[in-house]
């Protein structure tokens, strides 16, 4: 397997795209800005897929799945989220083929073939589903309605790069209907708990929980929380986010329920979302110059254990000491691999099983059976130690424990040491070109302020932390009053 990666500190944009291809996780398919996840990849998301799913039902969601297609008089009857999305929206407007009698041999759109309307392949579901929801609520009995559903999505972005922002993406959504807005509010924080708990546990990833200015939220919604994390070059990433939609889209489609009461009202509701995306983010977050690096929980196989020898003898014999090793760790929850593959040499499958960022390798080569020992190779630290076969599992399933909180301690650091905050717009452009990380500033509170710095710098306002402290200032850009810092940051 190819490695020589290009350093990151060369060209992190290179670094990225060619680990993403060079470790096995996808690649560019003939459709433009889109990607086939490969096998490795798709594994990863597959644990990521596993784990969420699980917190979803624990807190109450059921699964379900809506159309790929959404009639264009749906898509525009909640206007601001039509306009939001509309510049990214693919639209099907013929449903046939046929051959084309200037150039045998190619096809051409049937012009009879014409839609009476237009379809809008779904940037996001909420038209269609709250189209749906119209017929499923009548009274408050109904309520609430915990829905999620993991799907693709089609959003025709212009500039792409493999996970981080592709024209079709995976994700989960989450559309939630509710009888009260103070239910719906409560909703959209639990979610966002979720993900940022999920992340953090999970992922080895530490975040910023918070809300977005009116400026970046979510179109449609009244408020947005978000997660935001922070990649080794400086830039922040938004990692997930939690819409409170108010009634608006119950307004848009008349979904409307009998209180307890007798009254009619509109229901409220929310809406929330990962994607594939949070790829992009393990990478950046962990990785390093010989690739990936991946916290054990989502690693595809947490061990590999490669066998070193010169005859089928040797091999026989390491063969069945390392299949008590796998029964053995397999019964304590541990996934490992055993590389046999006679096309390799160990040294190649080193290679390999480093750049793909499995946590930990266990090399077996002769001498380790007379002595009853194994080498075994940390991921992380690229450190090696021998240990004992007795008692190994214990010391496996310590250190994969260890190799997680490692990562996340690696990465609260790194996130703590680059979040700086300035008073004046001077420091600003300079803490931003020179260190990165999330700047803390006062701001103004003005959209005309925070376009003027995104125009100025390319830095937008991630987030206004939950945990901001009331602090009268003045703001960074206009000196006009500010009650408070927000958290600015360059992003992708």
């Amino acid at each position: 397997m190819p490695k020589n990666l290009t350093k990151r500190a060369e060209d992190y944009s290179k670094w990225y795209n060619e680990l993403v291809v060079k470790a096995d996780l996808a690649e560019n398919s003939a459709v433009r800005g889109c990607m086939v996840i490969k096998p490795y990849g798709y594994a990863i998301w597959e644990k990521m897929q596993a784990e969420l799913d699980r917190m979803f039902k624990e807190t109450g969601h059921q699964n379900a799945y809506f159309p790929l297609f959404v009639p264009k008089s749906l898509f525009e009857a909640e206007e601001k989220n039509a306009e939001g999305f509309a510049k990214e929206c693919a639209v099907v407007t013929h449903y046939r083929l046929q051959n084309d009698p200037e150039n045998p041999g190619k096809l051409r759109v049937d012009p009879k073939a014409k839609l009476e309307e237009e379809l809008v392949v779904r940037p996001t579901s909420e038209a269609v589903i709250w189209n749906t929801y119209k017929g499923w609520i009548q009274s408050y009995r109904d309520l609430p309605i915990l829905i999620n559903q993991w799907a693709n999505v089609v959003r025709w972005e212009m500039r792409t790069r493999l996970f981080l922002r592709t024209a079709e993406f995976l994700w989960q959504e989450g559309h939630t209907a509710h009888a009260t807005k103070q239910e719906a509010l409560d909703e959209a924080k639990q979610m966002n708990q979720v993900y940022a708990d999920f992340v953090q546990n999970f992922m080895a990833i530490p975040v910023i929980q918070g809300t977005k200015t009116e400026s970046e939220r979510f179109a449609g919604a009244e408020e947005t929380y978000c997660i935001e994390a922070l990649m080794q070059d400086g830039k922040a990433l938004q990692a997930g986010t939690s819409h409170f939609l108010g009634q608006n889209f119950a307004k848009a489609f008349d979904v409307k329920f009998m209180t307890s009461s007798g009254d009619q009202d509109h229901v409220w509701a929310t809406s929330w979302g990962v994607s594939t995306r949070l790829m992009g983010a393990l990478i950046m977050t962990h990785s390093d110059d010989q690739g990936l690096v991946l916290p054990p929980n989502l690693a595809p196989y947490q061990v590999v254990i490669v066998p070193i020898y010169k005859s089928e003898e040797q091999l026989d014999a390491i063969s069945t000491v390392a299949q008590d090793i796998m029964n053995t760790l397999r019964s304590v929850n541990i996934s490992v691999k055993y590389d046999d593959r006679t096309t390799q040499r160990p040294g190649a499958k080193f290679a390999q099983h480093e750049l793909q960022g499995v946590p930990l390798r266990i090399a077996i080569g002769p001498k380790d059976l007379e002595k009853g020992t194994v080498e075994v190779a940390r991921r992380d630290t690229l450190s090696k130690t021998t240990y004992p076969l007795d008692g190994l599992s214990k010391e496996i399933k310590n250190l994969l424990t260890e190799i997680q909180q490692s990562l996340y301690k690696r990465a609260f650091d790194f996130r703590d040491t680059h979040i700086t905050e300035v008073d004046s717009f001077e420091d600003f452009k300079k803490v931003l070109e020179d260190k990165g990380g999330f700047i803390s500033a006062h701001w103004d509170g003005t959209a005309e302020t925070e376009q003027k710095i995104k125009e100025l710098t390319k830095a937008t306002i991630r987030c206004i932390p939950y945990d901001s402290i009331e602090e009268v200032g003045a703001c960074v850009f206009s000196g006009a009053a500010s009650k408070g810092r927000v958290l600015f940051a360059k992003a992708y």
